[in-house]
């Protein structure tokens, strides 16, 4: 596989070009697998945090799945009929689609809430649980505090037992999270006073989810997520 190291003014965006080409062009084939994040970074020449935003914007396109442990998969290429999301790079600039996704995410997920405090096993809250508490260790830690919140987020779709409310999930927060990724991880991940506050709030609604109390766990939810965009709208509104 051959790739181009970049200059340091070049960011992510440009290993997300050279990688999706060489899916389009067939040389990466689906199924095959993806160098690890420590081996593309040395390639590139750049910090692994850039190399996972990279890999970001290529699931966000459909162009990789990127699994438990950070193994990422080559798919079969999307037709463009299945591209019924906004353009990636259209989402870095345009405010009113950052907006809507923002609003598509609150229903959503409001929805997810309730679902989940009715249908929730023994097992998701276990593993709800076990986020919170690495959460609770971690505050303030950029990189896992970016990883538990979306897998926090993830393992409560899937606790609505629901297989398109978890895929709907998906599309929209790959989305979002490359859409917003620099605000949220410096005013939110790094602040050690908001991610603790974020904490509590995570922690509210899954009280909410284990006593199975869906009105609870949808107010819950709703003040979590206007807590996220009240963060986001000062940089959306300057």
């Amino acid at each position: 596989m051959d790739l181009s190291r970049l200059a340091k003014k070049n960011h992510y965006e440009h290993i997300t070009e050279q990688l999706k080409q060489l899916i389009l062009s067939g040389e990466l084939q689906p199924g095959a697998k993806l160098p690890s994040t420590k081996e593309l970074s040395e390639q590139f020449g750049v910090g692994r945090s850039t190399t996972r935003e990279a890999l970001s914007a290529l699931k966000a396109m459909g162009l990789i799945d990127i699994r438990q442990g950070g193994n990422c998969t080559v798919k079969s290429v999307p037709s463009s009929g299945q591209d019924f999301l906004p353009d990636l790079q259209n989402l870095l600039t345009n405010k009113e689609t950052i907006l809507e996704l923002l609003e598509a995410r609150k229903s959503l997920e409001v929805s997810n809430a309730a679902l989940a405090s009715l249908k929730r096993d023994e097992q998701d809250l276990i593993a709800l649980e076990q986020i919170l508490q690495e959460m609770a260790l971690h505050a303030g830690d950029e990189e896992i505090g970016e990883r538990t919140d979306l897998l926090f987020h993830l393992t409560l779709a899937k606790a609505t037992h629901n297989s398109i409310m978890v895929r709907l999930f998906e599309t929209i927060s790959a989305q979002m999270e490359i859409a917003i990724r620099e605000t949220r991880r410096v005013e939110i991940y790094s602040n050690r006073s908001v991610s603790e506050q974020f904490y509590s709030e995570h922690q509210a609604l899954f009280a909410a989810i284990r006593d199975q109390q869906p009105e609870q766990a949808q107010i819950r939810m709703k003040d979590h997520l206007l807590h996220v965009e009240t963060i986001l709208m000062k940089y959306l509104t300057d």
